[in-house]
């Protein structure tokens, strides 16, 4: 097992590390911008080094900065969580190069997966099916024609080395497609530092549905079941539970078996999760890998007991996977609730000072957060400040200690979307568990009516 392990990231996951890291009895070094001086990772963890000014580009996600931080402390290893450094490939191999372990996938499988266009093509020899689409990057308004005409409309532009919803246009009608094209590739060199953009048809009122995976150093992968992660707003997820109501057992277990042994004949290690895209009449379509733990992650260890970030840890020194989670068991279902600080109705940040902050507790019921009274939310970071996870015995419970806990939960002198979630639990389709992508849009819709 590592020494010490040095936390590069802020915030809920990194008062989740560090737990982890505790329980397995590993030192930890908290890093920290000049904004996160009084955060609780800094105050918890067993050293705490500042790297820079608030502007994540100067301190957690400057390289120099974080690799300068973990000589100093002479950590054996670091974790990323999600976010920030977390996909960077060149990130992975400084930290092999400087003789420290990267808590995550190897430097080839998070450059390969950041690939939207690679990713796809390798899925598909793996036999998992993908949206019809271009083969490979739309160099030019010629090629994205070409293609247009090819997959018909509406189609979707998406950054190759994109995320976040960011990169990301829907083209209805012809007219619309150059500009679109313009503006996605735009808003991807803007975003991530290139222009390279692919093109998929639209897929019309779809499930978001993905896959948890684990994989050690040995070869062994295996996935812990699926999520269902439709409840969106602009491709950001809100809501996300476990198991999802679109998948029967039979489904579940063909389509995990086929993830398994496409990551298997990839190489990948350590946590990820393969996302899919699910059509009206129950077909699935592959549509990205993200090479890291989720934000959602809570909602996988809830049923089936297993500590996804402990997992990564000891993966990462070497474990192997049987040792380390032996055969998973899955169980009752669980919901996660994103409380943001923003907004409810508008979306728009709300940074600022807590003044006062009660979250609720009892049996099933879980909050990951690093929020306290009279701490101050910075306008510089995500706006996500606590994450509420219910679980129960089946679905109905779930939601209703769900909606139990969100009665309990008080933060005030900021918004919260923690109104916003009352409304969606609330709602007869949610309830039905009659999702898609465009859930929110018709709540939001019928609430305006």
């Amino acid at each position: 097992m590592f020494r010490k392990i040095l936390i590069a990231n802020r915030g809920e996951i990194a008062l989740r590390i560090l737990s982890a890291c505790r329980e397995l009895g590993v030192r930890t070094v908290a890093i920290y911008s000049e904004a996160d001086r009084h955060s609780l990772h800094v105050r918890f963890a067993d050293e705490a080094i500042c790297i820079g000014p608030a502007r994540s580009s100067d301190s957690y996600l400057n390289i120099p900065q974080v690799i300068s931080a973990a000589e100093i402390a002479d950590v054996d290893a670091i974790h990323p969580g999600y976010g920030f450094l977390s996909e960077n490939a060149n990130f992975a191999e400084v930290c092999e190069a400087s003789r420290i372990t990267f808590i995550g996938p190897s430097p080839e499988s998070i450059r390969l997966m950041g690939e939207k266009d690679r990713a796809r093509r390798e899925m598909a020899s793996a036999g998992i099916p993908i949206i019809p689409g271009s083969d490979g990057l739309v160099p030019d308004e010629d090629a994205a024609k070409k293609v247009a005409a090819e997959i018909g409309f509406p189609l979707m532009i998406k950054a190759a080395e994109g995320g976040g919803g960011r990169g990301m246009r829907l083209v209805r009608h012809k007219r619309e497609l150059i500009p679109a094209f313009e503006m996605a590739r735009a808003e991807a060199q803007q975003a991530f530092g290139s222009a390279s953009v692919y093109m998929e048809k639209l897929i019309e009122r779809p499930r978001h549905i993905e896959f948890q995976v684990l994989g050690d150093r040995h070869g062994n992968i295996i996935h812990l079941g699926e999520r269902e992660c439709s409840v969106q707003r602009r491709h950001q997820k809100l809501l996300e539970e476990s198991p999802s109501m679109a998948l029967d057992a039979t489904t579940r277990q063909r389509l995990g078996q086929q993830v398994v042994a496409a990551l298997k004949k990839l190489g990948y290690s350590s946590a990820g999760t393969v996302e899919f895209l699910r059509e009206p009449s129950g077909k699935l379509y592959f549509i990205e890998m993200n090479a890291r733990v989720q934000v959602e992650h809570p909602v996988t260890e809830m049923v089936t007991d297993v500590d996804i970030v402990k997992s990564q840890i000891r993966l990462a020194a070497g474990e192997k996977l049987r040792d380390v989670i032996g055969e998973p068991h899955f169980r009752g279902h669980a919901i996660e609730c994103r409380i943001n600080a923003e907004d409810p109705d508008t979306f728009v940040p709300s940074p600022g000072r807590i003044t006062a902050f009660r979250v609720p507790g009892g049996l099933g019921v879980r909050v990951d957060t690093a929020a306290y009274a009279d701490a101050v939310i910075p306008p510089y970071y995500d706006s996500l400040i606590a994450k509420l996870i219910a679980y129960g015995h089946d679905r109905a419970e779930a939601i209703a200690r769900m909606q139990s806990s969100l009665d309990g939960f008080v933060v005030e002198g900021i918004k919260t979307t923690i109104p916003l979630h009352k409304r969606i639990l609330a709602a007869p389709e949610f309830v039905a568990g009659k999702l898609d992508t465009h859930f929110l849009e018709r709540l939001n819709g019928s609430e305006a009516k």
